[in-house]
């Protein structure tokens, strides 16, 4: 694998499209960043405009865990929540940081750190410390994670640049179905994620965002009858300007998915969503049965956040083979944001 070294060009301009082996560093204080009338902006705007967030997803039929670290540069957020299948218990916890205390996520999407705290509370997804493997921890008085990542044997993650609004752009990489290991601790229980044949998604993502954004997201990691491992990462409503973020993963092999079209509804959230992909590889139906929410409105930055778990059922075409999915363990997102 032979990463591209810096996503800004020496023209201050990105490169957009795909990424087969991802890129070393995203460089943006080195981009050309201007207003919509094409007034040059200063190291300020380019910190301050500049998002940038991880998200870890566990899933088995047994357990399903989230972890995310935001830096919003304004604001940080981090929150992580845990669902038992058999007891249907739930927990969450988020926490939040003025000025984005205490919290860093380095420009290096197979390589660098991720840290948030807050008080006792502490977050951390490494890609560093170990090559091929992100370390997530997770130290909270009520729960605490450990989890290895394995990102050194059939690695095709999917790396992306698209442009965003006028004058911005955004970078992500997103990898699902890749096997793990680890522990956890949480409601008096302790969690064996490789005994409960857990798989992680990653998603890493940055860039100058539009003002106000939205999308929706369906992620998926889970093992076939046959044994084989088999993930999507689906989106529509960002990313979108002339690539897409939509693929699947099968036993680590990347295979692009067209547009796909999301039909939900929004005001009844416990009701099934319809994921149909334009090029005919996927018909999905996602039940959802628990979710996470979020209304954050400080005028300067908003975000309305429903991230659903749940069941996929449905079918996908890969070459001359369809894969039925009968209630396979998975997320689904609505979010608006304003940053």
């Amino acid at each position: 694998m032979v990463r591209k070294a810096q996503l800004i060009s020496t023209n201050g301009q990105p490169e957009f499209g795909y990424f087969p082996d991802g890129v070393e560093t995203i460089n943006y204080l080195d981009y050309d960043l201007r207003s919509t009338m094409d007034k040059p902006l200063g190291a300020f705007a380019k910190h301050f405009k500049f998002n940038q967030f991880q998200f870890i997803g566990f899933s088995s039929q047994s357990l399903l865990i989230g972890v995310a670290i935001v830096d919003l540069k304004w604001l940080s957020n981090a929150f992580v929540y845990c669902y038992d299948v058999q007891t249907q218990q739930f927990e969450e916890f988020s926490f939040l940081q003025p000025l984005a205390l205490n919290t860093r996520i380095e420009t290096q999407p197979g390589q660098g750190k991720a840290l948030f705290r807050k008080g006792a509370n502490y977050l951390s997804i490494d890609a560093s410390s170990q090559p091929g493997r992100r370390l997530v921890e997770v130290q909270l008085k009520q729960l605490q994670l450990t989890a290895c990542i394995d990102e050194s044997t059939t690695y095709q993650p999917l790396a992306v640049c698209t442009r965003a609004g006028y004058q911005g752009w955004v970078f992500t990489q997103k990898a699902t179905a890749l096997s793990c290991n680890g522990q956890l601790k949480w409601q008096n229980r302790r969690y064996d994620l490789q005994a409960l044949n857990t798989l992680a998604c990653v998603d890493w993502t940055a860039g100058y965002m539009r003002r106000e954004t939205f999308w929706n997201w369906g992620s998926l990691s889970c093992f076939l009858p046959d044994g084989r491992r088999l993930g999507f990462n689906l989106a529509a409503g960002v990313n979108e300007t002339g690539f897409t973020e939509n693929a699947l993963w099968l036993d680590g092999r990347l295979i692009k998915i067209a547009m796909v079209d999301f039909q939900f509804d929004r005001y009844q959230p416990d009701t099934p969503w319809s994921m149909v992909s334009s090029d005919g590889i996927l018909r999905l139906q996602f039940e959802p049965q628990g979710r996470r929410q979020e209304k954050i409105n400080l005028g300067l930055l908003a975000s309305n956040f429903t991230q659903h778990f749940g069941r996929y059922s449905g079918q996908i075409q890969v070459a001359d083979e369809i894969i039925q999915l009968e209630g396979a363990w998975g997320f689904s997102e609505d979010h608006y944001a304003k940053w």
